[in-house]
């Protein structure tokens, strides 16, 4: 769908299981995204089934697998989400532990925002993330959103919120 120097970037599909299985239960997800219940191949098929398939269906986006070109390993997820908490498109992130430091969130999430605003005609794109999650923050600087307010999500949790100024067209 999209790539970049390093990055191939795709919609999942169910045969993705395994790697959001692995993914789901990074210590960096569960402390920062927070525990999806995913134990197994099959709660993997539904994760991917009931969220990134259906907003693909509702949407037109959502999350993505992204893999290393050299050698189509897959290393993380980046979309875009459509919260019912939230007025904008929200960009989301997550890499695998050995991939971290190493430039692809930044590669990815710039490759993905340019998407948004090009193909998609978002105005404005907003990013979350738990106060504490230090690398999300900066990578959300980086990528010019800026910090406006804590927001309450549906599940309690409150996070911080950033964003983008809005283009008018």
């Amino acid at each position: 769908m999209l790539e970049t120097d390093r990055l191939l970037i795709d919609k999942f599909t169910i045969e993705d299981a395994p790697f959001i299985l692995e993914l789901l239960n990074t210590p960096s997800w569960l402390t920062f995204i927070g525990d999806r219940g995913v134990r197994n191949l099959d709660d993997a098929r539904q994760y991917i089934q009931n969220g990134s398939i259906k907003s693909y269906e509702e949407h037109g986006f959502g999350p993505y697998r992204v893999a290393l070109k050299s050698n189509g390993v897959s290393i993380g997820m980046c979309g875009l989400f459509k919260r019912d908490t939230l007025e904008d498109i929200d960009i989301g992130f997550a890499l695998l532990p050995g991939y971290v430091g190493k430039g692809y969130g930044y590669e990815v999430a710039n490759a993905v925002m340019t998407y948004a605003r090009d193909v998609l005609g978002a105005a404005r794109i907003v990013g979350i993330t738990n106060p504490d999650n230090q690398n999300s923050i900066h990578l959300l600087e980086k990528l010019g959103l800026r910090f406006e307010r804590p927001v309450r999500l549906t599940t309690g949790d409150e996070v911080l919120l950033f964003g983008t100024p809005v283009v008018n067209s």
